[in-house]
């Protein structure tokens, strides 16, 4: 296991555990997780035989958002976080939680205790997010006076009704796993997300792993692409993959009963 101070990392079996790891400030973010995070994206990109990623953290909650405590004893950080100039794609506060988006591997979310603010925008970064009953999710940032601001807006776009997500932001109502559930932030409810995340995790790491990596760059692309474009995204991948070795692996496996060994 690697360990960035407030983030860890360890990779088994093909799945990539990434923990939040600040129990004691009930894993607020400062910016030491921001670059912890950052980091452990890249330790995974870069490692071929990840083929899932479960994102979790240690202590009481998930993450109770930005750490003003840090930000006000360190006001020269927000900057750092919030402000990039020149203007690119994401400033370091959105980018901890679109690299779980642009992972090429799909990656599951494990809920508990609070998810507020921050680390709302972090969870829905998932492609499956799986919490508690219990679990306290917030969209935060109105109360005190600011916008969703960790790329929450594009992250949000087609999961959650637009009149809901509206309500949420404007009143940073706190609901519980089963009502993210029904609104559509959490994909499942479960007592023991980390035990359904690893669940899951270990089925996708049975598929074939190029196919995997295709499926998630066109689920990537299906909020802004056209029809057209995504027809052709579906011929493009196909054609990338079929009769390759991973592939016929997974149908010899299929016919034959038994575990695939797929090549990274």
């Amino acid at each position: 296991m690697s360990d960035h101070n407030k983030v860890l990392v360890e990779v088994q079996d093909h799945i990539a555990w990434v923990y939040l790891n600040r129990p004691e400030k009930l894993n607020g973010l400062d910016l030491d997780m921001f670059h912890g995070l950052v980091a452990a994206a890249k330790k995974i990109r870069k490692d071929r035989s990840v083929r899932a990623v479960i994102l979790a953290a240690k202590g009481e909650s998930f993450s109770a958002g930005l750490d003003f405590k840090a930000v006000s004893k360190n006001p020269s950080m927000i900057p750092k976080l919030f402000l990039k100039f020149p203007w690119t794609k994401m400033n370091l506060a959105q980018r901890i939680a679109h690299i779980w988006r642009d992972l090429p591997v799909p990656v599951i979310c494990a809920i508990h205790g609070n998810c507020f603010g921050g680390g709302m925008q972090i969870a829905l970064a998932a492609d499956y997010r799986i919490a508690t009953p219990d679990a306290n999710l917030c969209i935060m940032e109105m109360k005190w006076g600011l916008v969703p601001d960790m790329g929450g807006y594009a992250l949000w776009r087609g999961l959650v009704r637009d009149d809901v997500l509206r309500e949420l932001t404007y009143t940073n109502r706190i609901f519980n796993g089963t009502e993210a559930q029904e609104m559509g932030f959490a994909t499942h409810v479960s007592d023991n997300p980390l035990d359904d995340a690893m669940a899951l995790a270990k089925q996708i790491a049975l598929k074939n792993p190029d196919a995997i990596k295709a499926s998630k760059r066109i689920f990537n692309s299906m909020q802004d692409a056209t029809d057209a474009e995504l027809l052709m995204a579906e011929s493009v991948e196909q054609d990338k993959i079929i009769r390759t070795p991973n592939q016929m692996e997974a149908v010899f496996a299929e016919m034959q009963k038994r575990k695939p060994a797929f090549t990274d």
